[in-house]
């Protein structure tokens, strides 16, 4: 029986080898005959925010330059699409703060969030103060301005943001960039929560009761045109109430990351220019991803052959705009800050150019 068993082993043995050796054979004949295996795939995602706001079509358009899958003629072009083999998706999610977390806690590769938003995560402050700093955050670039849109309700007699006062005010999500930003808006008008009736809906949520008429005003932060406000112009249920005056000036001594801005007069229709306030949308990723990934996609990004195809899906102010692309209250990726640096935008150890924001101060 031993020596049944050992050559049944020694069969085996030499099966293996010989399996072995066909699969060098192979591995050194396809090298011969010049066929490449495909480079390993490589998946990158961008969370966003809501499908009816501007950070998911502008995550599918980057998704659609970057990804380099085998087989597709415009990756043929250097530098034209990502590093080979690259698979770039996008993901709804409740918004900026959602992204900043997820992305500081390593379970997505990158995001989209709102320049506030990113300096309160940088200081370990508002909704961040549990978590503390942070630490892990990066900017791959500046993406676009959005602007602070105010909506009320035809007939529900609100021209500024003072007349919130005991009206039902749509303030958005727990987890969106938009009620990080309104919350400010709102102290710098002297007015608090507890003053308004608030509404922490979707958007889309709270633009049907604006429209059923169940509450009378709604945030939204976005890159102009906005889907979702320029459907309520256009339905006549609602109007841009300004944001202007001594309470946008209190509001700017306080946030440096947010900026004064006007929303022209025929973005939306027939509406004429509103004075407002704006604050920049910024891609940003985890630190450990690898500098020779970031680095592909912010050069294909950038590259000239790629700008029509941006120009098409444009949003808001400034957009994809190389003299933007560093402006942001966090350090840049080194994988986009060696692109940008080759470029003179930045100098080596260079860092973003706005400020982190202090506390509230009393007025």
């Amino acid at each position: 029986m031993r020596l049944v068993r050992r050559s049944f082993s020694l069969g085996l043995a030499a099966r293996a080898a010989i399996v072995l050796g066909m699969m060098v054979l192979f591995v050194a004949k396809t090298a011969a005959q010049g066929v490449e295996t495909p480079p390993p795939r490589i998946s990158f995602q961008i969370s966003t925010a809501s499908t009816t706001g501007t950070y998911f079509p502008v995550a599918q358009l980057l998704a659609q330059i970057l990804s380099h899958p085998p087989g597709v003629g415009r990756c043929e072009a250097a530098d034209v699409c990502g590093p080979s083999g690259l698979i770039v998706s996008t993901r709804a999610s409740e918004g900026s703060v959602a992204n900043v977390l997820s992305i500081n806690s390593g379970t997505v590769s990158s995001g989209i969030a709102q320049g506030d938003v990113v300096a309160l995560a940088v200081a370990g402050d508002g909704p961040f103060r549990k978590n503390g700093p942070a630490t892990r955050l990066r900017v791959i670039a500046n993406l676009f301005g959005e602007d602070v849109h105010l909506l009320a309700a035809k007939g529900a007699k609100i021209t500024s943001v003072a007349d919130l006062r005991g009206k039902r005010v749509s303030l958005s999500t727990e987890n969106s960039g938009t009620i990080i930003t309104t919350r400010s808006v709102l102290a710098a008008y002297r007015l608090t929560e507890r003053m308004i009736v608030p509404n922490y809906d979707t958007a889309d949520k709270a633009a049907e009761l604006l429209q059923d008429g169940k509450i009378d005003a709604v945030f939204f932060v976005g890159g102009t045109p906005v889907n979702l406000v320029e459907q309520l112009l256009k339905e006549d249920v609602a109007q841009l109430v300004p944001i202007d005056g001594a309470g946008r000036d209190r509001l700017l001594s306080r946030a440096p990351y947010l900026s004064a801005h006007t929303i022209p007069a025929g973005i939306y229709g027939n509406a004429a220019a509103v004075e407002t306030v704006s604050v920049d949308a910024l891609w940003i990723t985890d630190a450990t991803q690898p500098e020779t990934l970031i680095y592909g996609m912010v050069k294909s990004l950038f590259n000239p052959a790629n700008r029509a195809a941006l120009e098409a899906g444009k949003a808001g102010s400034h957009f994809l705009d190389l003299d933007d692309a560093v402006n942001a209250p966090a350090f840049i990726h080194p994988g986009a800050a060696r692109y940008f640096s080759e470029l003179g935008l930045l100098r080596p150890g260079d860092k973003a150019s706005l400020p982190t924001p202090s506390s509230p101060r009393k007025s």
